[in-house]
């Protein structure tokens, strides 16, 4: 049997405990809202847009997996998390064009279906939906015995989200000066697992690790954090210039991503202390600390772009949503070619 595990999101404390729900149907309804038009069981799904109003409603897509992270939760049989991972993959993505997520549908194929894990899994899934406020409407599950060994299962997720028209965030009113602001992540997030894993591998002593009072298996299972909270009330105040969801490739690979080209982020190294866990993974990996930013968020979730002069008021509303933020950077003028600068200050 697994055991509890306990995940803080914006703020709340949400226990992945031991109960399960034995009727799967009543798991995903309970992420309905009034926009989803029938019930379970259908060959499709009906999702009601006029439901928000909007006047040029632009849909917003996003597609992704858990990974390697999925060998841990079977290796240690602790799939409480993993769920809430795939809709953080998919939805963080979402977030950063300013669109308010709608649904969600999941993929699950293992070699031999196991009721107890399963239920997890989706438990996990409608958990991660109701942190970021959308309804699990359906998807695949399926028993693929030439595919997977026994137990072993892969998860994908499909998430979409709508804007306004003219309210989509892209980066395009981005000026010198910006000021950009980090949200810490919850941990390792769901990137850079196969290099763990080799770890684990070659020393499973480490296995038995603790960093400041929990287990490295507590650590490395804990879930992607999901900012559909804070993201939404910064579009929602306006703030939002841009934004990058920190995934695998780091700081330095994302947030080009959301900048124009002749523009550079400007990092302050020294505005924050580099989480244990990632001192953990450097130090037994031997990574250099360039290798170590390029492959995980180093602590940092979401960078996110706001006017120099509405830092303080972005830096409250995370505040109240139960985010550590902090300003880490700002936009310059690129003219050394990379987009990325690193300073410690």
């Amino acid at each position: 049997m697994s055991t509890p595990l306990t995940y803080k999101n914006a703020g709340v404390d949400i226990e992945l405990g031991n109960e399960l729900v034995d009727n799967y149907k009543d798991i995903v309804s309970s992420t309905f809202n009034p926009a989803v038009l029938n019930p379970l069981g259908g060959f499709c799904s009906l999702y009601d847009l006029s439901h928000y109003n909007l006047k040029q409603p632009v849909l917003v897509s996003s597609t992704d997996g858990v990974g390697t992270k999925l060998r841990l939760a079977l290796q240690w049989n602790n799939h409480k998390g993993v769920g809430i991972d795939l809709v953080a993959m998919c939805v963080n993505d979402l977030l950063v064009t300013g669109a308010k997520p709608l649904f969600f549908l999941d993929y699950y194929a293992s070699g031999k279906l196991d009721k107890t894990i399963t239920l997890e899994v989706v438990q996990s899934i409608a958990t991660g939906c109701k942190i970021a406020g959308m309804a699990l409407v359906g998807g695949e599950t399926a028993e693929m015995p030439g595919m997977y060994h026994n137990k072993d299962y892969d998860l994908a997720g499909f998430c979409v989200g709508a804007v306004e028209k003219s309210e989509i965030v892209n980066g395009s009113d981005i000026t010198v000066g910006d000021t950009l602001i980090a949200i810490a992540s919850s941990g390792v997030h769901s990137n850079g697992y196969s290099l763990v894993r080799k770890i684990l591998e070659s020393k499973p002593a480490l296995e038995d690790d603790n960093l400041d009072g929990r287990s490295i298996k507590d650590i490395l299972l804990t879930p992607t954090k999901i900012y559909s909270q804070c993201m939404q009330a910064l579009h929602q105040a306006k703030l939002l210039k841009g934004a990058a969801h920190i995934t695998g490739g780091g700081i330095t690979e994302n947030v080009p991503r959301f900048i124009p080209k002749t523009f550079a982020a400007k990092i302050n190294t020294g505005s924050w202390d580099l989480p244990p866990v990632f001192d953990w993974i450097k130090t037994h990996a031997q990574l250099s600390l360039d290798d170590l930013r390029i492959t995980y968020n180093c602590g940092v979730g979401m960078v996110v772009c706001v006017a120099k002069e509405n830092a303080q008021q972005a830096l409250t509303l995370l505040a109240q949503h139960h985010e550590n933020a902090w300003i880490i950077g700002e936009m310059v003028e690129n003219t050394q070619g990379a987009q990325v600068i690193y300073t410690h200050e």
